[in-house]
């Protein structure tokens, strides 16, 4: 199995790279991730359901990939999920999943590609990171959620080490924007000996 995706993805620091990258990267990234053991999606689709057990909530998939966050999610126990991602071959990868009620793409300029307050949660999972979204994605997703909303998501090592990241959840946390709801730091990628936190965040 080569890697040639999976090595240069922490080394993209452009969204047009990123978006160019996992558009080459859409056929083959579930075998990639799944041959590392990717078990980030699972994780926090279980956490999200441990705090919001509600098959008919509509949840948000933010950068929903190729879709195995929406497998997670419904294997959670979710129902109805959306998806949403910049990328339009992985579009076509999670539109063969099954699991979404609906997909939809957006530009990766747009500073605002959520309507706020359509969504109770929203899952960013493996998203908001380096080599893929920005940190301001993380406030972007916070104002879009409604009050008493959830945001499910996930730092890897990679991220973690990037206090830019790190800052935008504690700032929120601090001035008691929002309430910590869960953490856990776990395995990411077992295979590539890298771990991952999974969040649960409640807009307060």
């Amino acid at each position: 199995m080569s890697d040639e995706y999976m090595k240069d993805v922490y080394g993209l620091d452009t969204p047009e790279a990123t978006r160019d990258h996992y558009q080459k990267w859409a056929s083959s990234y579930d075998s990639e991730v799944a041959s590392h053991g990717y078990i980030t999606p699972t994780r926090v689709a279980e956490a999200l359901w441990s705090k919001l057990p509600e098959p008919q909530t509509p949840i948000l998939d933010y950068g929903c990939g190729t879709g195995l966050s929406g497998q997670a999610l419904r294997t959670a126990g979710f129902e109805v999920i959306d998806g949403i991602d910049p990328t339009p071959r992985m579009l076509e990868e999670a539109e063969s999943k099954g699991v979404y009620r609906q997909l939809s793409s957006f530009e990766i300029s747009n500073p605002n590609p959520v309507n706020a307050g359509a969504y109770k949660a929203i899952a960013a999972i493996g998203v908001i990171s380096v080599g893929a979204a920005p940190p301001e994605t993380f406030d972007m997703l916070m104002k879009a959620l409604p009050k008493g909303g959830l945001l499910a998501f996930s730092f890897n090592d990679h991220t973690l080490k990037d206090y830019s990241y790190t800052c935008r959840l504690n700032d929120w946390l601090d001035i008691g924007a929002a309430r910590l709801l869960f953490r856990e730091y776990g395995p990411h990628l077992p295979g590539m000996d890298l771990k991952s936190d999974v969040y649960i965040v409640e807009k307060a």
